[in-house]
């Protein structure tokens, strides 16, 4: 069957004849690839910076968000049948029986470093026609986000930083409301979102849904596409080419909470220095390698100790981050249907996904099509 792959002894990046796959556990199950989205990541890895192919393979299929169908499931399987539509997880946990995190589930805190990652390290992805994987990877999808579950996995990147950031934040009187379910508002709140790409809108509209005072600060001058989409959220989309960082921190005030989603140090390092008291920076970018940039490390390790500032790092994410993700998705679709909609600028076949990988990017969230359901 086909599949995309990068070639790192060849730095190559093309279509490949992957094996068929068939189910090898009782606990598997065969899926159907139906869209995968390309991100950042997937473009990197084209650069040949890093992705490792799996030790017998000399290319690594790529892709890591993904949206299936199940076909077939082995006699363990649990909690999922053939049609089920599912998005799987990414990281999966070292072997090492003293790593605690990868123990209790929590592989994306691995501390060994030796996890694997679909279609990222170590291990095939998902952008091909079938993949197998374990049932305790796969997160079923209602129907009713077919059109967008593709965007389960970015939106987790968000799902986990909230998780680390209002467990934090119990350290002082931050939380001053909840919401009716009883979830933890950030009403009276005031966050700045950094980067107007998925991870970022995706991120504005989870710490929107949560009742922050949300800005998006991004390069690009209005308007645009994605300046149109943020402010059709109800939020204010700042381009920071009009409003440097003095006018931004003038703006929104003291400024409660930093989601940086836009994998740019010499920006995201700027930002970090207006962040207000007691405030929680969250990065989420991982930039290429480049030269080294000059930060003014007297100012922010002021603020961070005199302010009593918290700096927190999140990637990947545990099952209950695609849960809440998949949960988040459904409040999104119901509050800003055709914005979430619009997130996704292209759907391509594989014949296009070399053009959506090595060209220039464009548009927001470019999508691989396999197969409709």
């Amino acid at each position: 069957m086909q599949a995309v792959g990068a070639i790192p002894k060849k730095k190559e990046v093309a279509i490949v004849e992957h094996p068929q796959p068939s189910l090898g556990r009782d606990d598997e199950a065969l899926v159907k690839s139906l869209e995968v989205g390309i991100c950042g990541t997937d473009r990197e890895i084209c650069t040949f910076v890093y992705g490792d192919p799996p030790a017998d393979s000399d290319y690594l299929v790529l892709g890591h968000e993904s949206l299936g169908m199940i076909t077939e499931v082995g006699n363990k399987v649990e909690g999922l049948k053939p049609g089920d539509l599912v998005v799987p997880s990414v990281r999966r946990p070292c072997s090492e029986p003293h790593c605690a995190p990868c123990q209790a589930d929590l592989q994306d805190f691995c501390a060994t470093g030796d996890f694997v990652e679909r279609g990222i390290k170590m291990s095939h992805g998902f952008m091909t026609e079938f993949y197998t994987e374990r049932d305790k990877y796969l997160h079923v999808v209602p129907p009713s986000l077919r059109d967008v579950a593709v965007l389960v996995e970015p939106l987790t990147i968000a799902e986990k930083a909230m998780a680390q950031v209002w467990p934090i934040q119990t350290r002082l009187p931050w939380v001053k409301h909840h919401h009716e379910n009883g979830k933890p508002s950030g009403r009276g709140l005031n966050a700045v979102v950094l980067g107007a790409g998925p991870v970022g809108i995706l991120g504005a509209m989870k710490l929107k849904a949560e009742g922050f005072n949300t800005f998006v600060y991004s390069r690009s001058q209005a308007p645009n596409p994605k300046a149109s989409l943020v402010e059709s959220l109800g939020i204010p989309y700042i381009s920071a080419l009009d409003t440097p960082l003095e006018a931004l921190a003038e703006r929104v005030g003291s400024i409660d909470l930093v989601y940086e989603a836009v994998g740019v140090s010499s920006i995201a390092y700027k930002v970090l220095s207006i962040l207000g008291l007691n405030g929680i920076y969250v990065f989420t970018g991982i930039p290429a390698p480049k030269a080294p940039i000059e930060v003014d490390a007297d100012l922010i390790m002021r603020n961070v100790v005199l302010k009593n500032q918290v700096v927190v790092g999140t990637v990947n994410a545990d099952g209950q981050a695609f849960r809440s993700a998949i949960s988040d998705l459904g409040v999104f679709m119901e509050k800003w249907p055709e914005a979430l909609k619009s997130l996704i600028s292209r759907r391509c076949t594989i014949d296009q996904s070399r053009e959506l990988l090595l060209d220039k990017a464009t548009g927001i969230k470019n999508v691989v099509r396999f197969a409709s359901a």
